[in-house]
């Protein structure tokens, strides 16, 4: 393994290593308050390693639904790493045995790395960029967890908005890009909101209809702009054509 590709990743990692401290902190110490024992949470951290679905599964665990409910919920939610692993796979400059801790590995914030860089991308270094990640959040569970109790009890509860904070934090650099992804999280929202409202299905199933009305609205909404932009260009690239 190439050691200057490995350090190289571990550098550009840093910047997500410091991101992910205080909110892998504030996930160990709201699972400790929730009582999920030390071990299913470095477990979780460990293994699913997805914060946004972390900190839900905490919301829906507290909720008492069903372990389906929330795998359910909680693989909609993440269905966008395989979107951002087919786009990295193409630019690995070669498969091997480290392909499958590369795509356990991609994140966000890894992700969003490693699409700004410019060429191939060696297995060492995105291995060194996911490793710096991945250690800062499995140690920061672990430490929050641990020291939870010695914080003061007015910060332990303003961690409690961690959750909804993690969320803007993913939503509104959508909406500045995109002012319809606004429109999208209006209507899931809406959407769950009528369902427990008129309970007209099992709360944890709620939350999974509305992802999911959500997102077909998305489909619809981006598919028939995409649709528009595709022919708007190619009636531009006919009208261009010499006669």
């Amino acid at each position: 393994m190439p050691r200057g590709d490995l350090l190289r990743g571990m550098r550009l990692g840093l910047p997500i290593l410091m991101g992910y401290l205080p909110i892998a902190l504030a996930f160990g110490v709201i699972a400790r308050n929730r009582d999920i024992p030390l071990v299913f949470t470095a477990m979780m951290s460990a293994l699913v390693y997805a914060g946004a679905s972390q900190f839900m599964a905490l919301r829906l665990i507290g909720s008492g639904l069903f372990a389906g409910e929330i795998i359910l919920a909680t693989l909609i939610l993440n269905f966008r790493h395989f979107l951002m692993s087919a786009s990295l796979s193409p630019r690995l400059e070669r498969k091997g045995p480290a392909v499958p801790f590369i795509a356990f590995g991609v994140t966000d914030e890894t992700f969003a790395v490693a699409a700004t860089l410019d060429g191939r991308l060696s297995s060492p270094l995105l291995l060194g960029l996911e490793a710096a990640a991945y250690v800062s959040w499995l140690s920061g569970t672990l430490l929050g967890y641990s020291l939870g109790n010695l914080l003061p009890e007015v910060l332990q509860a303003a961690l409690g908005i961690a959750l909804y904070g993690l969320f803007l934090g993913i939503l509104m650099p959508e909406v500045r890009k995109h002012g319809k992804a606004g429109l999208i999280a209006l209507v899931a929202a809406a959407s769950h909101l009528l369902l427990k409202q008129f309970r007209l299905v099992p709360s944890g199933w709620g939350i999974i209809l509305a992802m999911i009305l959500g997102s077909v609205f998305g489909v619809l909404v981006f598919g028939a702009e995409a649709d528009g932009d595709a022919d708007h260009a190619a009636s531009t690239e006919g009208r261009k054509k010499p006669r």
